[in-house]
């Protein structure tokens, strides 16, 4: 898919739900890890008044690997230009833009310098459930072949966001174990600006959505009983799956992988 109709993609799907004119700069990012919820929290966010679901930016996610090392400023002007030209191109300019590209996680700092009024809302998810879901996926399975929306290839190989030298590991690891290695590395990097960034645990939203609405209402400045509406929306069919889904192999391989951080959110009691 080219560049351009990247944009247009991404512009269309906004173009379709709200149009306003205008300058809002009072933005939404939600990060996390893919299989975390965050597409669900952004969209409940993006359907408030006065707010729009941006989705996945398509040119933005592509260009984000390349920018990983950069400057600072270099990618502050990147996600700005790329962003607000998708804004225009959507007639969205007027509205709170809540944009939830996973990989935004990786420069968090850049992207909030570019929007001094903007909020990040990183989602937490139990890693193994997510492995769960990512394995179901096949995203980073050995054997999957093909490329996302904005042209990033599934497989196996390494991703921007592998440790340097470790690459070759990456792609010889059982499929739980890159499942688990990607959960660590979202997650780890979306904590880089905790004075922006106001966590959601995704199993507190299922289980009580209305007292999960408060604290994000509270920073966005929103009604609380529309952000509690729009949470409560939430289906919870999948929290526990890694109980009944993975193996005692896959268990370990996540553990052993990710078992500090488990441990760290309060997942995993440490031994």
């Amino acid at each position: 898919m080219s560049t351009a109709r990247l944009y247009a993609s991404s512009a269309l799907r906004i173009a379709r739900r709200r149009r306003r004119l205008g300058s809002e700069g009072r933005l939404v990012f939600v990060v996390g890890s893919p299989r975390s919820g965050t597409t669900f929290t952004g969209s409940a966010l993006g359907s408030l008044p006065g707010f729009v679901d941006l989705d996945e930016i398509q040119p933005w996610k592509a260009a984000i690997p390349g920018l990983l090392g950069r400057p600072e400023a270099e990618v502050s002007e990147r996600a700005r230009t790329i962003i607000e030209r998708v804004r225009r191109l959507g007639l969205a300019t007027g509205l709170r833009g809540v944009e939830q590209t996973p990989e935004t996680s990786y420069v968090l700092d850049a992207v909030l310098a570019a929007y001094p009024e903007a909020v990040a809302v990183h989602v937490v998810r139990d890693g193994r459930d997510v492995v769960t879901s990512l394995l179901e996926r096949g995203w980073l399975n050995a054997e999957r072949k093909g490329a996302d929306d904005a042209r990033l290839a599934f497989g196996p190989h390494a991703r921007f966001w592998v440790e340097p030298g470790r690459e070759e590991e990456f792609r010889t690891v059982s499929d739980a174990t890159r499942c688990a290695w990607a959960w660590r590395r979202y997650v780890s990097a979306a904590q880089s600006a905790p004075e922006r960034t106001l966590t959601v645990r995704y199993e507190d939203l299922v289980a009580d959505p209305r007292a999960a609405a408060g604290p994000v209402a509270d920073r966005l400045g929103a009604p609380a009983d529309e952000v509690a509406d729009a949470f409560g929306k939430v289906h919870d069919r999948s929290r526990g799956r890694w109980r009944r889904e993975l193996t005692p192999e896959q268990v370990a391989d996540v553990e052993r992988e990710a078992g500090t951080l488990l441990a760290e959110l309060g997942y995993l009691r440490e031994p």
